[in-house]
């Protein structure tokens, strides 16, 4: 039998066993609030304004909002939901979700959280990534300087060497802690300086499996190529290419910069094509499993079916440490839980951080909610056929 036909991505019961009818009903608020893109949009906006005038709102993000997408403010605070998802075999990846303020004292700040975070991580197998943003290290107009081969002042060049100092001290650490790390993708024209930073931690720590995986947003059109040629680089030179797949988070900003500029849209012209590009990265990547260790980040059902199918053609087993699902904490748990249930690997990104610093990653979630067509409305539907589904079995 195919292994995909195993998994229902609509088994409600199973998607949401860990919630209480009360914890339900609170979704169902929340995921109905967000089915309107105008109201996201001004709620957003409002409540940015009342925390920068200080107005005593933060109370109601973090029972809200914040809650629901987030671990909690600090290390400590995320532990809930780290024992939570562990119930049910799902990993969590705890991801500091603080954007940084641009300067060095800001930069080592962040790398002194992340290593908290391998820290916690390690030896801990509820735990089975960490995660860091190139930016949150170094200076976002200093990569791009990198990347347009403009020449660097001496003190760019060692702010530069400080930075790749700071990924260097965190993948280190993973090596040392035996704790995978993805490089999380940014904006295009940052994109090659950090791919580059994550081929040397890759040629370093990956020669006995993959620690270090960098992050490919299928939406580009050119990065199964980029995929291919890693590959190729990675068996030539002896180490394991470490993948992870994902759509992608700029498509708006890409496509306003790119017109603006006057440059070639790197991002797919259709939804179809960055479907199809994601699909046959999950082939290739299948194909090439003795020299692949790769995570699809995906909250697609039918990309999620597809590698059911394609590790049961190649004699796969479910928890093969080398593949990986993972989806965002608070989305998607048809997905998760289900996945879980039948014994493959997932882990949920479990962002934490102070409320007001973490707004900005709150917002996008809400907004991307409302842009990927139908994604809020398919979470709201899942759980009113819970609460539909519960109700009936209590009148039988």
């Amino acid at each position: 039998m195919n292994i995909g036909t195993k998994v229902s991505f609509d088994d409600t019961a199973i998607a949401f066993e860990s919630k209480s009818d009360a914890e339900l009903y609170k979704m169902y608020l929340l995921f109905k609030m967000m089915n309107s893109n105008a109201l996201v949009k001004i709620g957003g906006t409002l409540l940015n304004t009342a925390l920068n005038l200080h107005l005593p709102v933060k109370f109601i993000i973090k029972q809200t909002v914040f809650n629901h997408f987030c671990g909690g403010e600090t290390i400590e605070e995320s532990e809930r939901a780290i024992r939570e998802l562990s119930r049910y075999h799902i990993g969590a990846i705890l991801d500091y979700s603080v954007e940084g303020e641009g300067d060095e004292k800001s930069f080592d700040a962040t790398r002194d959280e992340l290593l908290r975070t391998v820290e916690k991580a390690r030896g801990h197998a509820l735990i089975p990534f960490s995660v860091f943003k190139v930016t949150g290290l170094i200076d976002i107009n200093l990569l791009e300087k990198v990347q347009a081969r403009q020449e660097l002042t001496a003190d760019e060049r060692a702010a530069f060497e400080r930075g790749r100092g700071r990924v260097n001290a965190i993948c280190r650490r993973c090596h040392e802690a035996g704790v995978p790390v993805f490089v999380d993708a940014e904006e295009s024209w940052i994109q090659e300086t950090i791919d580059h930073l994550a081929y040397e931690m890759m040629a370093l720590y990956n020669r006995e499996r993959a620690i270090v995986y960098n992050t490919y947003q299928m939406y580009r059109h050119d990065r199964l190529d980029v995929i291919k040629r890693d590959y190729a680089t990675a068996v030539q030179e002896g180490y394991y290419l470490g993948a992870k797949l994902v759509r992608g988070a700029y498509m708006e900003k890409e496509r306003k910069r790119a017109q603006a500029m006057g440059y070639p849209d790197p991002i797919n012209p259709t939804k179809e094509a960055s479907d199809k590009l994601f699909d046959d990265a999950l082939r290739f990547c299948i194909g090439h499993i003795n020299h692949i260790y790769f995570c699809a980040g995906t909250h697609n059902e039918q990309s999620s079916y597809l590698l059911l199918d394609l590790m049961t053609e190649h004699n796969i087993a479910p928890n093969d440490r080398r593949v990986y699902f993972s989806q965002l904490y608070g989305m998607s748990d048809n997905l998760s839980y289900n996945l879980a249930k039948a014994g493959y690997n997932v882990a949920k990104y479990v962002p934490y951080g102070p409320v007001e610093a973490v707004m900005p990653y709150l917002l996008r979630r809400a907004n991307e909610n409302t842009a990927i067509a139908g994604q809020s409305s398919r979470e709201f539907n899942l759980i009113k056929s819970e609460m539909d589904r519960r109700r009936a079995v209590r009148h039988r």
